[in-house]
């Protein structure tokens, strides 16, 4: 459960980055396209990425921190085990 609340937060986030990064520059590129439909692809398709990655790690059965950590682009955790 904890795993799947991780995952849900950072999609959100990662899809409101994704659209809040595009909305300037479609603006500038395409004034003719709306802004929330340019939004929309540009969340949509980052949160495809993330979901094709994360789907090609789980095929063996399970999911770890490492791969979740790596299909949102982040970096593996540091923290040492004693």
């Amino acid at each position: 459960m904890k795993k799947l609340q991780d995952i849900t937060q950072r999609i959100i986030a990662l899809f409101l980055s994704s659209a809040l990064g595009i909305i300037t520059g479609s603006a500038i590129i395409a004034p003719e396209l709306e802004m929330w439909k340019s939004a929309a692809l540009a969340g949509f398709v980052a949160v495809a990425k993330v979901a094709e990655t994360l789907a090609k790690a789980s095929i063996d059965g399970t999911l770890t921190a490492e791969e979740i950590n790596s299909a949102f682009g982040g970096k593996p955790s540091t923290t040492k085990k004693k």
